[in-house]
């Protein structure tokens, strides 16, 4: 199973904010570091804040940034938010199956056994989880350390 693009650049934004939770980031930020395209990732940060993961601030000094903590942000509720359809066979669907076996084919319920154990082990897991090297990530991606002035 590959999960789209669209998954994989939502997965990062919220990796990315989860490293930098004292301030605002921005789309050009995120998409310089990954050297990704800033118009996808503007989609992106879009959808997450329609979503309830991230929060907006538009304008002079705006950004974007976690609107929950990442413990509360589970990994298989956020792929299953972004992936749209998990059919991972034509005869998942039952409106555009061609297949002339589906009456008696023991494959399709093989597949979504699988398709069940992948997103039970995603929904296994949340964001925090997987920012347990926060530091790495900020050191890999060269994410600017920014000091609290008092």
């Amino acid at each position: 199973m590959q999960l789209t693009r669209y998954t994989d650049y939502s997965l990062r934004v919220l990796l990315y904010l989860g490293t930098q939770p004292q301030r605002l980031v921005t789309v050009n930020e995120i998409a310089e570091n990954y050297d990704i395209s800033r118009n996808h990732l503007v989609k992106v940060v879009n959808h997450l804040g329609n979503l309830g993961y991230v929060r907006t601030i538009r304008g002079k000094g705006g950004g974007i940034r976690l609107s929950r903590r990442p413990e509360e942000i589970n990994i298989g509720e956020l792929v299953r938010h972004t992936e749209g359809d998990l059919a991972l066979l034509e005869c998942f669907n039952l409106e555009s199956n061609t297949c002339p076996i589906v009456p008696i084919c023991a494959l399709k319920g093989v597949v979504a056994e699988a398709r069940r154990a992948f997103m039970a082990v995603l929904d296994g897991h949340t964001l925090d989880e997987v920012l347990g090297n926060r530091e790495a990530l900020i050191q890999v991606l060269h994410i600017p350390v920014h000091v609290e002035k008092a």
